[in-house]
C-alpha cells in the first residue's frame, strides 16, 4: 500500500478535528530541504514524525499507514498522556490492555512530582501506557498505603511491581527502561516477547548475551545459571537476554557470527566494544562475566585479513591494521569509512582515486579505505552513522571529520589545510577531461 493517498486522506480528515491535528510532509530529496532532514535525521522513505510543543517534543510516528487508522491512532495523541484511574475496573482495564502499566501515585494532581510524572508521560507515550490515581488501593499489585508521591511499574514477569520515588525526569525515565526489562529478555520464537527483544536492543546498558540451542544439551544448566548471574548483576549497567538460535540467526549473522560458536556468550559495550566467550559450558558463565566486570577481559575485535598486497592508490585499512596504517603511520591519513552496497562510495571511488594520485609523490600523505561492514569501527576515535564517513588524521595526532564536498579539489584543499607538512610537495590538482 502506498502511504501518500492514505495521508492526504487522513490528513482532510484530521484537519476539522477539535483541536486540530495537522499533518504535513516534506521532500527530503529537495536540496533546499538537507538541513532540515539533517536535523531531524532522516535515513529512510517514508520516514514519520510527530511534533508537539511547537517542535520542543519530537518523536517517532510508530503507527499504522492506513488512513481510518491514521485518523485513530493520532487522535488518541490529542488525549491525555496519562489516564485517570477512579476504580478497581478502570486499574483492571489498563492492566488487562498493556503488558506493562505506569501508574503516578499522589495526594492531589498537582505539584512538581505530578508535572514532572506528565512530563514523564508525554516522552514516553509511544512506548508504555501511563495512569494516575489518587488512591493505591485501587491497583491490584503493591502496596494500598502510599505516604509520598510514588510511581508504581506493574509488570507480567519476575517481581510484578516495583515502585520509585525519585521524581527527577531524567531518573524516572531510566528507572522506567530498566525496571520495564526483564532480569533475563528471551529470544525465542513467541511473539509476546518481541517488545521486550526490542527493548533490550534500544537500552543504553552494555549488553549480554548467551545464543543457546533451548532444545540442547544442558539448557536449564545454562537458564538457571545465567538467570543467576543476571540477578547478581541487576542495577549495574548491564542488560541481559537469552537467545534460542533457531529464531535468532538475524542477530547472530549481524554481529558477525555463526553456529559453530553456540554456545556463545557476547557482551556488547554502547562504544562498540566485544567481548566473546564461544563454545562455553554453564560453569564459565559466572567466572568470565566476573572477569567482564572487573576489567580483565580483551576485547574481541573483527577484522578482515591484512591485505597480502595494497598496491593500490587508495591502501585498504582493516581492523587489525588499523593503528599501524593510520594512528601509527607518521603520515596523514584520510580514511573512508565505506560500505559495498553504497551508492554513494560508490561515486566516491574513482573521486578518492584521483585525490590518492595527486598525492602519489608526497610520501607523508596516505589515502585510504576501510569496509565498515566487515571491520569493527573503535567508537572512542570515530563516529560513522552513515556512508561513505571521511575523516583526516594529521601527522601529530589531530583527528578531524571532513564534512565537506566530496570533490577531488576540496578534499584536497581539505588535506593541505589541515595536514603536518614536512615535505613540501604540490599535489597535482589537474583535472581529468574525461570526467
Amino acid at each position: 500500500m502506498k502511504l501518500a493517498p492514505e495521508y492526504e486522506k487522513a490528513a482532510s480528515i484530521l484537519s476539522s478535528h477539535d483541536p486540530p491535528v495537522i499533518l504535513a510532509k516534506i521532500d527530503a530529496n529537495d536540496e533546499a530541504n538537507e538541513a532540515l532532514a539533517d536535523e531531524f535525521d532522516i535515513r529512510a522513505f517514508p520516514t514519520l514524525k510527530i511534533l508537539r510543543n511547537g517542535g520542543k517534543n519530537i518523536q517517532e510516528y510508530k503507527g499504522p499507514h492506513e488512513a481510518d487508522r491514521i485518523v485513530a491512532y493520532m487522535k488518541k495523541q490529542v488525549d491525555p498522556a496519562s489516564v485517570e484511574i477512579k476504580s478497581v475496573e478502570d486499574a483492571a482495564s489498563l492492566i488487562g490492555e498493556n503488558k506493562i502499566l505506569i501508574v503516578g501515585i499522589f495526594p492531589q494532581f498537582s505539584g512538581e512530582e505530578f508535572d514532572n510524572f506528565t512530563a514523564l508521560a508525554e516522552n514516553l507515550r509511544f512506548d508504555y501506557k501511563f495512569g494516575r490515581t489518587l488512591d493505591a488501593k485501587l491497583l491490584p499489585k503493591g502496596g494500598s498505603s502510599v505516604e509520598r508521591p510514588t510511581v508504581r511499574l506493574i509488570k507480567p514477569f519476575d517481581e510484578l511491581f516495583v515502585d520509585f520515588q525519585d521524581f527527577n525526569v531524567d531518573a524516572l525515565e531510566k528507572f522506567v527502561e530498566e525496571a520495564s526489562l526483564p532480569i533475563v529478555t528471551l529470544f525465542d520464537k513467541d511473539p509476546s516477547n518481541h517488545p521486550f527483544v526490542v527493548k533490550f536492543f534500544n537500552s543504553p546498558n552494555a549488553k549480554a548475551m548467551l545464543f543457546l540451542n533451548f532444545t540442547g544439551d544442558h539448557v536449564d544448566s545454562f537458564k538457571s545459571k545465567f538467570h543467576d548471574v543476571a540477578l547478581h548483576n541487576k542495577g549495574k549497567g548491564i542488560s541481559f537476554l537469552m537467545a534460542d538460535v533457531e529464531a535468532s540467526q538475524g542477530p547472530l549473522e549481524y554481529f558477525g557470527f555463526n553456529d559453530d560458536l553456540v554456545p556463545l556468550l557476547f557482551i556488547l559495550k554502547n562504544d562498540g566494544q566485544k567481548y566473546l566467550k564461544p563454545n562455553l559450558e554453564p560453569e564459565h558463565i559466572a567466572p568470565w562475566l566476573k572477569q567482564y566486570t572487573d576489567g580483565n577481559l580483551k576485547p574481541f575485535i573483527k577484522s578482515q585479513p591484512i591485505p597480502e598486497t595494497n598496491i593500490e592508490p587508495v591502501k585498504v585499512v582493516v581492523a587489525e591494521s588499523l593503528h599501524d596504517m593510520v594512528f601509527n603511520s607518521g603520515k596523514n591519513v584520510l580514511l573512508e569509512f565505506y560500505a559495498p552496497w553504497c551508492g554513494l562510495c560508490k561515486k566516491l571511488a574513482p573521486i578518492l582515486e584521483e585525490v590518492a594520485g595527486s598525492f602519489e609523490n608526497d610520501t607523508d600523505v596516505l589515502i585510504a579505505k576501510l569496509d565498515a561492514t566487515e571491520n569493527d569501527i573503535p567508537g572512542d576515535n570515530f563516529e560513522v552513522q552513515g556512508y561513505p564517513t571521511l575523516y583526516f588524521k594529521s601527522t601529530s595526532g589531530i583527528l578531524l571529520k571532513y564534512d565537506g564536498n566530496k570533490t577531488k579539489e576540496e578534499i584536497i584543499d581539505f588535506i593541505q589545510k589541515n595536514r603536518d607538512q614536512t615535505v613540501q610537495v604540490q599535489p597535482d590538482t589537474t583535472v581529468n577531461d574525461e570526467l
